[in-house]
């Protein structure tokens, strides 16, 4: 198994002095650095790209929540938050932070951490063919459950809604979740004839049954399995496209 990519940031250098003591009797994890500050991290994240970043709360320049957002959704690695207080800690698991240490790390803690760490982040080469197959064209889409990994067609999906961070896609009685988000599998998939009906949800035109008008130009679509959805009006231009075409 690959070495876990990991960052460090904290304002105190007793603290990341902590968790690098932590991490060099870990196997497995690799430290590429150390940041004093939240800028700093936006940076190191944004250039580095690490799997994982041990993250403090408060910092004099942006704190571990502006960090995040800074970042962006689409880049975020995965984050444990590293803070003296337990105040922050239903904010942190609202931005999915994968846990939340509180300081002083006791070891038999951090280990239990990473082994969550190993568990979400799974075979570092597996990680790798994802990132190589989303700059491909999107053929097949990859699936990662219960430790394996297999391949979807475009073709064999119903409809994608959006869960946060991550996308779920719907194909007849199955439901597999993807760590993308909508406005990436969007343009990839669109090529394969799907549309986007509303900010949440992606729908394959093959599957659609039936468009009723709805108020102000949107419409209720549905599926042919009979899952109903509705149309924004923001997005119904490429349900009147569909209608126009089959005119």
């Amino acid at each position: 198994m690959a070495d876990i990519r990991a960052l460090i940031v904290d304002d105190e250098s007793l603290a990341r002095e902590r968790v690098r003591t932590l991490l060099a009797e870990a196997p497995g994890v690799a430290l590429l650095g150390e940041c004093s500050g939240g800028r700093e991290a936006v940076e190191a994240i944004l250039e580095q790209s690490p799997d994982l970043v041990f993250l403090d709360v408060q910092m004099p320049d942006l704190d571990g929540f502006q960090v995040l957002e800074a970042v962006g959704d689409d880049r975020l690695p995965a984050i444990v938050f590293v803070t003296a207080y337990d105040e922050y800690a239903l904010r942190a698991f609202e931005v999915h932070a994968l846990d939340y240490l509180l300081k002083p790390i006791e070891p038999e803690r951090f280990a239990r951490t990473l082994a969550r760490v190993r568990e979400t982040l799974g075979d570092k080469g597996d990680r790798r063919l994802e990132s190589l197959l989303d700059a491909l064209p999107l053929d097949r889409l990859v699936i990662r459950t219960r430790g394996k990994v297999f391949f979807l067609k475009p073709s064999e999906i119903d409809w994608i809604e959006a869960d946060g961070k991550h996308a779920k896609l719907h194909t007849g009685k199955e439901t597999h979740v993807v760590r993308q988000q909508l406005q990436r599998l969007e343009p990839r998939l669109a090529p394969h004839g799907f549309v986007r009906v509303h900010r949440s949800a992606i729908v394959n035109v093959d599957r659609i049954k039936e468009l009723e008008p709805w108020f102000h130009g949107e419409y209720v679509v549905i599926l042919k399995d009979g899952t109903k959805l509705t149309s924004s009006a923001a997005h119904s231009e490429a349900l009147h496209r569909i209608i126009d075409a089959s005119k």
